[in-house]
């Protein structure tokens, strides 16, 4: 999904104008394959690999955009878990964005054989190790992945921001 320029948003108050963050919203999924392998896919407007998911649309909540989402970029409508992780990443060039990613469980071999890239957005899709990333990924991306998979194997949903856990107290 392209992004668009958004608009500042500016409040008045005691103090004067005072302008405020209106960050985007985007849900995507964690998916794993049986070997405990994480779904990467290639969309066709960005030179580096992601996890399916995209840009939360008006009056939709994140959970609800990431199942629209994957249905409509991987053409399957697996059940959707649990959220693992809200990242907060405000970017120069991209403005803020907070990032949900949920737990698409794992994917048998005949899920993963009726994915179909439906709105072509994505031109292919590929199973990696976590430890992969590194050199898979852009490195903000690669961080929440990560702690994404760690989060689900311990069973609880992290904060982030830019892709690093911030530190308790």
């Amino acid at each position: 999904m392209a992004l668009t320029n958004s608009r500042k948003v500016q409040v008045v108050s005691d103090q004067g104008t005072v302008p405020f963050a209106q960050a985007r919203a985007a849900a995507g999924a964690l998916f794993f394959d049986e070997a405990g392998h994480v779904l990467l896919v290639r969309p066709t407007y960005k030179s580096h690999m992601d996890i399916p998911g995209g840009y939360v649309e008006p009056g939709e909540t994140p959970h609800q955009a990431c199942v629209r989402e994957v249905r409509e970029e991987l053409g399957i409508q697996p059940a959707i878990g649990r959220l693992l992780v809200v990242d907060w990443a405000p970017h120069p060039q991209e403005e803020d964005k907070v990032l949900f990613v949920f737990d698409g469980g794992t994917l048998d071999s005949e899920v993963i054989e009726q994915i179909r890239f439906a709105d072509r957005e994505l031109s292919a899709y590929e199973f990696h190790r976590v430890d992969e990333s590194d050199d898979l990924l852009i490195e903000r991306l690669a961080r929440r992945i990560k702690a994404a998979a760690t989060a689900r194997t311990r069973g609880e949903t992290v904060y982030l921001e830019h892709g690093r856990a911030v530190p308790a107290g």
